[in-house]
């Protein structure tokens, strides 16, 4: 008889946010909280009923679906300007692992249709750098281990394209 026992797992969560009626993401609040907490470095980002929403649903809907309850750490948003790429980012902090999240959430907020992507590097095994790519739309979600890096790809955007962003510890 062969056994087998899962050491470590690299999960990657994605759907679409739906919310019910009367409960609906207000885009034009988080657009403008993600504008103003990027231009101006001494506002941090404000809490609002419609990110209470987003987030309620997502830890919800993760709760119920994979038994895995989440704490919202940090959140915070970004814009990109027509085919402009982000940076290489991770926001696990290496020399702090017991203060930095678990999962990182990224949300697209207001999107041009069919150009922002999100790359994600990971390791199997032996086999380095392996890619997945993910490409986030309206209203849609993808949440990864906060450990793994990635970055954004913008391509022939028309406008710019909002992502929210949360940070997540799991208990």
């Amino acid at each position: 008889m062969i056994k087998k026992e899962t050491l470590s797992e690299i999960a990657i969560y994605y759907g679409t946010v739906k919310m019910p009626e009367g409960f609906e993401i207000e885009k034009d609040e988080l657009v403008k909280n993600i504008t103003l907490s990027s231009y101006y470095e001494n506002i941090n980002y404000p809490f609002s009923v419609t990110w209470d929403k987003l987030k309620t649903y997502i830890t919800d809907f993760i709760k119920v679906e994979h038994k895995i309850i989440l704490i919202p750490k940090k959140t915070y948003g970004n814009f990109y300007e027509k085919n402009e790429i982000s940076k290489l980012k991770i926001e696990v902090n290496h020399n702090d692992l017991n203060n930095s999240p678990d999962f990182v959430l990224l949300y697209g907020v207001e999107l041009d249709s069919k150009t922002c992507e999100v790359i994600i590097y990971y390791d199997d095994n032996r086999r380095k750098d392996k890619v997945f790519n993910f490409l986030l739309e309206n209203d849609k979600f993808i949440m990864f281990p906060a450990s793994q890096s990635y970055y954004i790809k913008n391509n022939k955007n028309s406008y710019l394209n909002f992502i929210q962003t949360i940070t997540f510890d799991y208990i």
